[in-house]
């Protein structure tokens, strides 16, 4: 089997090639642009803390003219802003069934299951990991989740893997060279 080289190592050349087909990439949130914790102040105030590295990439999958999206079960005023911030145009939290919203999506955005890269981290994001074209777990995702999909990241969740992701996917269709110094 031929295999390409990136700077996370080397993928085999039908997954590099699955990933040139990406259009839509859909991320979870916590555990994924998140290591997954919840800070809780003494007043009720959440926080979160999010890499810049993975918001660089994002911003630089907006600039290449990926179509993005975030799907999650919590809801939380810091996530809509931070995805705002990066260009993020489908925000969708609170969301108890991801599929269907997933599917909803796809639909709007007249799109096809093998366009699309899910990454996920936990066992509400495996429906989506083994329907889509190219899916993606974090390197510390829950066992089951890294076994069903296609690609597991070098990078934990919350630290680059987002950002892993994005420069596989501007590799694969020849972007990764028009990467700018855009505000995260």
């Amino acid at each position: 089997m031929d295999y390409v080289n990136t700077w996370y190592g080397d993928i085999s050349q039908p997954l590099f090639d699955r990933f040139s087909d990406i259009k839509l990439v859909v991320f979870d949130v916590d555990g994924v642009f998140s290591d997954g914790r919840i800070y809780l102040g003494n007043h009720g105030e959440e926080l979160k803390a999010f890499h810049t590295r993975d918001g660089f990439g994002v911003k630089a999958l907006a600039d290449a003219g990926f179509s993005l999206a975030v799907i999650t079960g919590r809801q939380s005023q810091i996530v809509e802003q931070r995805m705002q911030h990066l260009s993020v145009e489908h925000i969708f939290q609170g969301v108890n069934n991801k599929q269907k919203v997933f599917v909803e999506l796809l639909e709007q955005l007249q799109l096809t299951f093998q366009q699309v890269a899910y990454v996920g981290d936990d066992i509400p994001d495996l429906a989506l990991i083994e329907q889509v074209g190219v899916g993606i777990a974090v390197q510390d995702a829950h066992p089951l989740v890294q076994q069903r999909a296609d690609y597991v990241t070098r990078c934990l969740g919350g630290h680059g893997a987002v950002r892993e992701v994005s420069d596989l996917l501007l590799m694969a269709h020849g972007k990764l060279h028009d990467v700018s110094g855009a505000s995260i």
